[in-house]
């Protein structure tokens, strides 16, 4: 199927809210490229594990991102390659993402994966982008913006959940904890902070199914 529209959609929002699910659905619906950014950078977080390196290294991680290669591919979902291996199941692991907020955070490595974003955004015509950042940095003049977000209770409940099909043994309240403490981390951050920007729609998901917000968002956008 091709790609009829040629639209750009920024749906940001913190840890837990829904954006990565919802954000595949309107794709398809659309027939949009899906662009996961947040796993962009647990790519690049994976591959400094990997190396050894000090994560607290800001040129050493700069460094890093402009020498790898980082892509998405659409398959029956989206694959995540680095350097030409698919890391789609090795960037979920607990320890990467423990750590990728220290790869977040550095202004250098932002800017790479930036202008990596909207190339790919730009390459395609349109694309639906979700992240942390994407309305108020990525794609500022993006044709249409979200924000999700829901109650910490409602998005431990989510993360446990998908941490408890995956193996992991965990507890809603450990995982609260570390929800909040990402939270405080990503907005307080200097750059790419998690920040609802004033034009976009914000909704609350914590008593919506996943269909019910993609439904939300396709309301808006075929309107």
């Amino acid at each position: 199927m091709g790609r009829p529209l040629k639209i750009i959609v920024a749906i940001d929002g913190p840890a837990g809210s829904g954006k990565s699910t919802v954000s595949k659905i309107v794709a398809k619906k659309l027939a949009l490229l899906y662009i996961d950014t947040g796993a962009m950078y647990r790519a690049l977080t994976l591959k400094a594990m990997r190396l050894g390196l000090n994560l607290e290294d800001e040129d050493a991680l700069v460094s890093l991102a402009k020498s790898s290669r980082i892509s998405l591919e659409e398959k029956d979902k989206l694959n995540v390659f680095l350097d030409g291996e698919d890391v789609s199941l090795a960037i979920r692991t607990p320890d990467v993402t423990a750590n990728v907020k220290y790869i977040a955070r550095v202004p250098g490595v932002r800017h790479e994966m930036v202008a990596l974003q909207r190339s790919i955004g730009q390459k395609y015509g349109g694309a639906i982008l979700e992240g942390r950042d994407i309305g108020t940095v990525v794609f500022p003049n993006a044709d249409y913006k979200f924000y999700l977000d829901a109650s910490p209770e409602e998005r431990a409940k989510r993360r446990c959940k998908e941490l408890i099909e995956s193996g992991e043994a965990v507890s809603e309240l450990s995982v609260k904890k570390d929800i909040l403490t990402r939270d405080n981390s990503d907005m307080k951050r200097s750059v790419g902070a998690l920040k609802r920007c004033d034009d976009a729609i914000f909704i609350d998901t914590t008593d919506l199914s996943i269909d019910g917000v993609a439904e939300k968002i396709l309301s808006y956008i075929c309107a």
